[in-house]
């Protein structure tokens, strides 16, 4: 029988599309695909009542170059499956998930093939139904019913072309003017400037910023290509960073724009070259929030830093919930604070996944630009930019992230304990002062230091993750030093 759970990322899946990179079989073959796609179609089936022949099911990809590849066998999959299926082309995301929810569109299920910023020889695919994206438990389950599939050789399902972008940006559009209050043209006197990083983000210069007045005549790398050829588009990456902050300030630009493969992350550049990722990121849209939701909760994932939540708390007078790492996990965590009656509108990892209650608690990358252009407009007329909103927050010193091998045939296991162990240790060290709550690993404060550590388990390979910060020169070095007795002696640990 098959076998298709080592597929599995979490709530995506993601395999080795293409063979040329040694020691990596191609694992997401385009029998993988297509099954997994008549998989999903039943589950969708079952989950909305109608029978296949009823469903219509939208399929879009990012620039990667084995798309073509793959679109063709989720298609067949589907009209395998009895549905009927739409090949939107290159897409977005946030766009496919919006597919099923805006007027014109409605499809009762959506799959995006895409693997994020992964290299160019791995791709994937994110499934959404109208409720959202799909759980880690869906996928399990759609998995194994891929895997007990008979062969279908008869495509039952119909299948046609549909246009998702134009939809999608016409959304996007009328939220800025809407928020501006202003005309049709809020963005007349802006030079704005976005790096897509040859993914599949181009679209957002040419039919959100340009019909709106705005000038994108600096925008860079805004054609789909799945060799990625300029730089890796992933705005945690420095390198895209730095090509971004070049773009702004050899351009004179007003703000600047970039965005990961498949557009539902985003990072930022003003006017003044202030970066925008990671914590910046976080506090800047926090600090946009606070002043829409007085008191609110916002809700990160476990990496970031103590200035951080002291700007959050003490600066914007916000509750920092800080909880698991994994888009899903903030997310979900963000949906059952507002069920339980918090104000919570914003979910956001250091990496730039970034869901707001207001938009379907969905992670894009698009959105948060809007969010970000908005603000910006709002200040021009204070005489202000992006960056005085977040003067008052600091970074870190020091930062540093250790990635730690385990080679043992249980990593799982070998990881519980050693945090069970971490844990007693820490008894014998009475400078440790253990965080208040600890949703993932454990992280310590030690003050002599002026810095803190987290040590947990990665959430998709077999590793020990470690963060360490510090305020004082050397602090991480000593940190690190403060760990190295209990590190020492579990000899199947390997620091990558």
């Amino acid at each position: 029988m098959k076998n298709y759970l080592n597929l599995q990322n979490g709530s995506d899946i993601r395999g080795v599309a293409l063979p040329g990179v040694e020691g990596e079989l191609v694992n997401l073959t385009p029998e993988a695909v297509s099954d997994i796609a008549a998989a999903f179609a039943i589950w969708i089936s079952e989950k909305s009542g109608k029978d296949p022949d009823d469903l219509e099911i939208s399929v879009g990809t990012d620039s990667r170059l084995s798309a073509m590849i793959l679109i063709k066998s989720v298609l067949d999959g589907l009209q395998k499956a009895g549905a009927n299926c739409a090949d939107c082309g290159i897409a977005s995301t946030p766009a496919m998930f919006m597919s099923t929810v805006l007027p014109g569109c409605m499809f009762d299920g959506s799959i995006m093939i895409t693997a994020s910023h992964l290299p160019w020889n791995r791709n994937g695919l994110k499934f959404f139904s109208p409720t959202g994206g799909l759980e880690k438990k869906d996928i399990t389950v759609i998995l194994k019913l891929a895997a007990q599939l008979p062969s279908i050789d008869e495509d039952r399902g119909k299948k046609r072309k549909f246009d998702v972008i134009n939809p999608y940006c016409g959304y996007l559009r009328r939220i800025i003017t809407d928020q501006t209050g202003t005309d049709e043209t809020p963005l007349s006197g802006f030079k704005i400037a976005v790096d897509a990083g040859n993914g599949a983000g181009g679209f957002f210069a040419e039919k959100v910023l340009k019909p709106l007045g705005a000038d994108i005549s600096a925008s860079q790398f805004l054609e789909p290509d799945g060799k990625f050829p300029n730089h890796v588009p992933n705005p945690e990456d420095h390198t895209a960073m730095a090509a971004a902050k070049k773009m702004v300030l050899d351009n004179q630009c007003d703000l600047g724009l970039i965005f990961d493969t498949d557009v539902d992350r985003a990072g930022a550049v003003d006017i003044t070259g202030e970066v925008f990722s990671r914590n910046r990121l976080i506090g800047l849209l926090a600090a946009i929030e606070a002043r829409r939701h007085p008191g609110c909760t916002i809700v990160t994932d476990s990496v970031t830093s103590d200035q951080l939540s002291d700007f959050l708390t003490e600066k914007l007078g916000c509750l920092h919930h800080r909880y698991k790492r994994g888009y899903r996990n903030v997310i979900n965590e963000c949906i059952r604070l507002n069920r339980d009656g918090i104000d919570c509108p914003l979910a956001i990892e250091t990496s730039g996944h970034c869901a707001y209650a207001e938009n379907y608690f969905l992670d894009d990358g698009a959105y948060l630009t809007c969010k970000l252009i908005i603000e910006m407009a709002r200040l021009r007329v204070e005489g202000k930019t992006l960056s005085d909103v977040i003067t008052e927050l600091r970074d870190p010193l020091e930062s540093s992230e250790f990635r730690i091998k385990i080679r043992i045939q249980d990593p799982e296991a070998y990881a519980k304990r050693i945090l069970e162990d971490l844990e007693t240790y820490a008894k014998q060290k009475p400078d440790w002062k253990k965080a208040q709550q600890n949703y993932e690993g454990l992280r310590f404060s030690l003050p002599k230091y002026a810095g803190w550590f987290l040590l947990r388990s990665s959430l998709h390979d077999p590793l020990l993750v470690l963060n360490v910060e510090s305020d004082q020169e050397n602090g991480v070095k000593s940190i690190l030093n403060e760990l190295k007795p209990f590190l020492d002696p579990y000899q199947e640990l390997e620091l990558q």
